[in-house]
C-alpha cells in the first residue's frame, strides 16, 4: 500500500469515527446502544465514543456505522434537524417495526438497514 494510499484510508476511517460520534451523541446512543446496533465490544463502543478508537475502512463495524450516520441524515432530514424529535422517533413504538421501536430494531442488520430504507423512502416524498 502507498503512503497515499495508506493516508487516504486512515482519513475515511476518521470521517466516519467523527460522524459515528456525533450521529450517536445527536441521538442519545450509549456504548451498550451502539455495541449492538455497529457490533463490537463494550469497552470498545466506549473508546470509540470517547475518540480512543477509530474505525477500520472495509470492517463490518465501518460499513454498519456508516449505515447508521445514514439513518440519522435521512431522519434529521425528514424533522427539521430537530434532534428531540429524531430521538422521540427512534425510542418511539413503530408499527413498521412491528410496534417495537426502532432503536430496538436497528440493532439488527436487517433492521438497520430496513429503518434506513423506511427513512429514505419517506425523505423522497418530502
Amino acid at each position: 500500500m502507498t503512503q497515499a494510499l495508506a493516508a487516504a484510508v486512515s482519513d475515511t476511517g476518521r470521517v466516519l469515527t467523527q460522524a459515528l460520534i456525533e450521529t450517536a451523541g445527536r441521538l442519545q446512543i450509549g456504548p451498550s446502544e451502539l455495541k449492538a446496533i455497529i457490533g463490537v465490544s463494550q469497552p470498545t463502543a466506549s473508546r470509540l465514543l470517547n475518540g480512543a478508537y477509530q474505525l477500520v475502512p472495509g470492517s463490518k463495524p465501518f460499513e454498519l456505522a456508516a449505515h447508521l450516520v445514514r439513518l440519522y441524515r435521512s431522519l434529521a432530514a425528514m424533522v427539521g434537524g430537530d434532534d428531540t424529535l429524531a430521538g422521540r422517533w427512534l425510542r418511539s413504538a413503530n408499527l413498521t417495526f412491528e410496534n417495537a421501536r426502532p432503536i430496538d430494531a436497528i440493532k439488527r442488520v436487517d433492521g438497520l438497514l430496513h429503518a434506513c430504507e423506511y427513512l429514505d423512502a419517506h425523505r423522497a416524498r418530502v
